[in-house]
């Protein structure tokens, strides 16, 4: 049967999925497209007639501009500290709470509040807890660990480090859940088979459970790469402003995207900076999913 043929026949399928592509289309593919024709041309859109055509010049600015690849570092050190916390904290709680035989279900709901919490209201409360006057500081001072109140946004690196363990009490609970369900997908016959032959509780851990947990973390670090990479919101509710301080300690790709496009108005060079920011997300999934076997991913 030719293609027109099959779609006369089942007109009604393509009628059902049609908004779905329409709204695609509208939303997805045309904002994509345009970006792509914007990318060769100096374009504000406060000044619309007076964009001038460029070429790959924009790309090649992008590349070799020192604040987007500042951001991208800012960016590789906070998920290191993040990624690490986020998924062995999950992991930790998840083994405690596969054994819990009572409670299960009060301390899951527990552990998955920050999850569901707005990020502004926790940046907020983590903003207040490591504040110069704030009561970790003050405990620290007070246990004779630090001489004077620190003011951590004006530090180089520290900035990002705070995001991370701050982001890191939001979404452990996401690690948490994932690899609590994955837990339970295992085989039990494997664990009384292994407690047979004599096996600790470390060993059943580090050589049945872990192993078979890949997908899992696999699955993790994929979408923690991801969303690292399109951090906004954590640094703007924070207080930073739109270039991440004054050292630009804190600028994360998205945010200076954002400060290019609506405060310098240049929507042609910002296209530029996500079509880049695209691109390395794309490579770095692909790296993941080519250096982790096919039977693990």
């Amino acid at each position: 049967m030719r293609p027109w043929q099959r779609m006369r026949r089942n007109w009604w399928g393509y009628l059902f999925v049609s908004p779905w592509v329409i709204l695609y289309l509208i939303f997805g593919v045309y904002p994509l497209v345009l970006s792509f024709f914007l990318t060769f041309f100096n374009y504000s859109f406060v000044n619309p007639e007076n964009q001038t055509f460029v070429g790959i010049g924009n790309w090649i600015r992008g590349i070799s501009d020192p604040l987007f690849w500042k951001s991208i570092g800012n960016i590789v050190l906070n998920q290191a500290l993040f990624i690490s916390l986020k998924n062995g904290i999950g992991l930790i709680i998840a083994s405690l709470l596969f054994r819990v035989r009572f409670g299960g279900r009060f301390f899951r709901t527990i552990y998955f509040l920050p999850v569901i919490t707005s990020t502004v209201v926790l940046m907020t409360i983590g903003d207040n807890l490591f504040s110069p006057g704030g009561p970790l500081q003050r405990l620290l001072i007070d246990a004779g660990i630090m001489q004077t109140p620190l003011f951590w946004k004006s530090e180089e690196t520290l900035p990002m480090l705070i995001i991370a363990l701050i982001n890191t009490w939001k979404w452990f609970g996401i690690s948490m859940v994932i690899l609590l369900a994955g837990m339970y997908g295992v085989d039990q016959r494997l664990f009384e088979a292994a407690a047979v032959d004599g096996a600790s509780g470390w060993q059943m851990f580090r050589y049945i459970t872990l192993p078979l947990l890949r997908p899992q973390l696999f699955f993790l670090l994929v979408v923690d790469v991801i969303n690292g990479l399109q951090m906004f919101g954590e640094v703007f509710s924070i207080g930073f402003s739109v270039y991440g301080g004054s050292n630009n300690q804190a600028l994360t790709p998205v945010l200076y995207l954002y400060a290019t496009a609506f405060d310098r108005s240049n929507i042609g060079y910002a296209s530029t900076l996500g079509l880049l920011l695209a691109y390395i997300i794309a490579a770095l999934t692909i790296m993941q999913f080519r250096l982790v076997p096919s039977d693990q991913a």
